[in-house]
């Protein structure tokens, strides 16, 4: 009998030279990746400015050894074993066979080259969206030639970390985020602000900081581990409870009244929700897009899965921003 593998049942920064140096090695050393399949269609799609995206964009923490494992350190080791690079490209490849015509990132030098390595050499045609590296904000003409570097490479669009973003909110820094919105939209490229804590986007919204975008996580707190209303302590908590959005309902009301297309992440909150459930629930309530952390076994599925969530979803309260 055919067994089905997921993610589900299977768990229950270097220079760009020397990355290169890995992939080539990859190419070299590792078994061809198995051929793509046929394109499974398109997926449903909406725009940011120009920029022509599936509702369903891949993300980055599983390509970039960020797994969210609740202090489950032999997750990441596995993980990391798991994704080679050259499993990374079979990913990239998988995932546009399967419509999901977008990856978004940060701005790790191994993934650049891999990515260029898709779409230079392998003829990969999906979306970049990059932000630039967090440490490299920490001053403004760093920030800046974080920005040049990723134009030149050919990002689509750019956007502010959340792990840069919310701290300087916290800080009383607004203006700084305001500077590095328009060090980014002077490239010309789709600009956006990535947060974990609602406050942030609730900040740059009231000084005015014109983005094209929002990137907000989002999901419901309905899940076995999910904290109670009095374990709350912040806008996230990786360990006991791990949660990303301590304000879903506060989330979707706020995000309705923007005009700006919204990214949801973070919307299975790193695993615990299951992938129909959190991608109704995202949609239903306002998201235009989900990001979605995948790996190569789960795309097909997850594709599929938002196909039929979109279909049957109906009216809903926000309008389709993008």
């Amino acid at each position: 009998m055919k067994t089905t593998c997921t993610r589900r049942n299977f768990l229950a920064s270097s220079l760009l030279g020397a990355a290169a140096a890995s992939v080539t090695g990859a190419r070299a050393e590792a078994p061809a990746p198995a051929a793509a399949p046929a394109a499974a269609g398109k997926l449903p799609s909406g725009k940011i400015g120009n920029l022509e995206l599936s509702r369903l964009l891949l993300g980055t923490n599983i390509i970039t050894h960020h797994v969210h494992s609740r202090r489950l350190n032999f997750v990441n080791n596995l993980e990391r074993q798991y994704n080679t690079d050259a499993k990374v490209l079979e990913t990239f490849a998988l995932a546009q066979a399967h419509g999901i015509n977008t990856f978004m990132t940060h701005h790790d030098q191994k993934v650049m080259v891999l990515f260029r390595e898709f779409r230079d050499r392998r003829g990969g045609r999906m979306n970049w969206l990059v932000a630039p590296d967090p440490s490299e904000s920490r001053k403004e003409p760093d920030f800046k030639h974080a920005v040049e570097e990723l134009v030149n490479l050919g990002v689509d669009a750019l956007y502010l970390h959340g792990a840069t973003a919310d701290p300087l909110v916290q800080k009383g820094h607004v203006a700084t985020i305001a500077k590095y919105v328009d060090i980014m939209k002077a490239s010309g490229l789709p600009t956006g602000i990535a947060a974990h804590d609602l406050k942030t986007v609730q900040a740059c919204v009231a000084a005015k900081i014109g983005v094209d975008y929002w990137v907000k996580t989002f999901h419901h707190l309905n899940y076995p581990t999910a904290p109670r209303p009095d374990e709350l302590k912040g806008p996230t908590e990786e360990v006991p409870h791990g949660y990303w959005c301590s304000c879903p309902e506060e989330t979707a009301a706020f995000m309705g009244t923007l005009p700006q297309p919204w990214i949801a992440y973070k919307v299975m909150a790193a695993g615990a929700i299951p992938p129909r459930d959190a991608f109704d629930y995202s949609y239903r309530h306002g998201a235009d897009f989900i990001l979605a952390g995948m790996f190569d076994f789960e795309l097909a599925e997850d594709a599929q899965l938002t196909r039929d969530v979109l279909e049957r979803l109906g009216p809903r309260a926000r309008p389709w921003r993008g």
